[in-house]
């Protein structure tokens, strides 16, 4: 007779994933005097959510996974069969990563209580009749997630990946009521890697050894500080102007998605080297979405823009001011202040 049953989850099998199936056995409480001692407590496991399994929460998930940032992952998307299959194609890796639990669902209140990282990647892109119909359509979506996650984790972080980041970073703060410090867009975290990436390659170096930022608005509003760019520490505009290389690195995002229709592992490897910042309070500067009001100078509206910021466990530390630390041309302020005018106007129609 044949002992094979159906290869699906624990559960479906019939066994017991919390109890085990007995082939360990128990080890007996210490006793001294008569008494039981005290065992330290397992220090508390880091638990990173991920709302939204599409091509991008997925990207995010797995590298988070695979770079052990995370004890255990939360999936929650509201198609249950896709969670659950990304789920369990994560879980059939288990052998070859270390240990996490992974779980997955519909019901966001019980799957991301006690988060210290949450991941916004809802909703997910789709054709609408305008710019304003698709940012309704997402806040409206947020209205429904953001109050449910702040109400089970109401110490966690919030990190937005969702477009446009930096209206919808700004939705998010409004309605989880956390404090804006606890709110990051990612912002031109990636705008910058990718324009890093093409200096990269024009200078024949290492990505790692160049260092460049995007501020401003994620996507055709991402303003390049030439000033900023550096490789091995060493300043590089002048040789740049020199050979005429100061080239539009906007466009990148628009190549990739015109030819496989998506963008994922970039924003996958961003996402995770800013979990990794935040829960190892590694206090690294990343540009990055935020409440950029009083870090402007003359522009008082209350907006979320990428600036470069120091991150940490506590979030976002400090702030670069865009007068005192950043070097901008009389063009470059008049981009970024165009930028926030845009935002403020999103922000006013939308009513948050």
């Amino acid at each position: 007779m044949s002992l094979m049953k159906e290869a699906s989850s624990l559960c479906k099998l019939g066994f017991d994933v919390d109890k085990g199936v007995g082939f360990f056995r128990h080890v007996p409480s210490p006793v001294h005097d008569g008494e039981l001692i005290a065992l330290r407590p397992c220090e508390r496991l880091t638990k990173v959510s991920v709302i939204g399994a599409g091509n991008v929460g997925m990207a995010i998930a797995q590298t988070i996974l695979t770079e052990g940032l995370a004890d255990e992952i939360a999936l929650v998307d509201a198609e249950a069969d896709r969670v659950r299959g990304e789920m369990l194609d994560l879980q059939h890796a288990a052998a070859f990563l270390p240990r996490i639990r992974i779980v997955a669902g519909t019901d966001v209140l019980a799957l991301t209580r006690s988060s210290d990282l949450a991941i916004i990647t809802v909703p997910r892109e789709t054709a609408a009749a305008s710019r304003m119909d698709q940012l309704r359509r997402n806040v409206a979506l947020l209205r429904e997630v953001m109050p449910t996650v702040a109400e089970g984790s109401p110490e966690s972080l919030l990190l937005v990946v969702s477009n446009p980041v930096d209206v919808l970073a700004y939705a998010a703060w409004k309605l989880s009521g956390f404090p804006s410090s606890r709110v990051i867009g990612s912002g031109t975290d990636l705008d910058s890697a990718r324009l890093r990436c093409l200096l990269a390659e024009h200078l024949g170096v290492g990505a790692q050894d160049m260092q460049a930022y995007m501020v401003s608005e994620h996507g055709d509003g991402a303003l390049a500080l030439w000033s900023s760019v550096r490789v091995g520490g060493m300043p590089v505009l002048s040789y740049l102007q020199k050979t005429h290389s100061l080239f539009d690195a906007v466009g990148c995002a628009s190549e990739v998605i015109g030819l496989k229709g998506y963008t994922s592992w970039a924003i996958g490897y961003s996402a995770a080297s800013l979990a990794r910042s935040l829960l190892r309070d590694q206090r690294r500067v990343h540009p990055v979405s935020v409440l950029a009001k009083g870090f402007v100078p003359g522009d008082t509206h209350e907006v979320f823009l990428s600036l470069p910021a120091r991150l940490g466990r506590r979030g976002v530390l400090r702030i670069v001011g865009i007068a005192a630390e950043l070097e901008l041309t009389g063009d470059e302020e008049t981009m970024l202040h165009r930028s926030a005018e845009t935002l403020w106007g999103y922000r006013q129609e939308l009513e948050l």
